[in-house]
């Protein structure tokens, strides 16, 4: 015995069943961006701009605070390394300089005081300001 079986039927068939199985299942979404442990972000207390000379908050540490920094003044890093990572957790906004002069004829971004790390500096700071507010 011979079946026939109706193309057109078990096209639609199969189509639902599919879609019935896509229904069915989870939603398929991006994974959510999973926040960074606390100590990948770098050792860096409240009240301090932290600098390390190497990217990823690696290699040597620079503390300031502003008990002991000029505000509005040009502080520039010791040595012609530089730093390549940072965090600002001064309160205030911090300027930093690719210049050792400040100059703004070279690479600056501003950053705002509340906690911000930068793990990988668009350029070498050498120097930064700490501005009052």
């Amino acid at each position: 015995m011979t079946r026939y079986v109706n193309r057109r039927n078990l096209t639609i068939t199969l189509t639902a069943a599919a879609l019935s199985c896509l229904a069915l299942a989870p939603a398929h979404s991006a994974p959510a961006p999973r926040s960074a442990p606390k100590a990948a972000l770098g050792s860096c207390a409240a009240g301090e701009l932290c600098l390390w000379d190497k990217a990823e908050f690696k290699g040597a540490r620079r503390t300031y605070e502003l008990s002991g920094t000029p505000i509005e003044s040009c502080v520039v890093l010791p040595g012609k390394g530089g730093a390549q990572s940072f965090a600002n957790r001064t309160g205030r906004p911090v300027t930093t300089y690719q210049s050792e002069e400040c100059a703004e004829t070279g690479e600056f971004d501003t950053y705002p005081g509340k906690g911000s790390y930068t793990p990988q500096a668009p350029y070498r700071v050498r120097a930064f300001k700490i501005w009052e507010r």
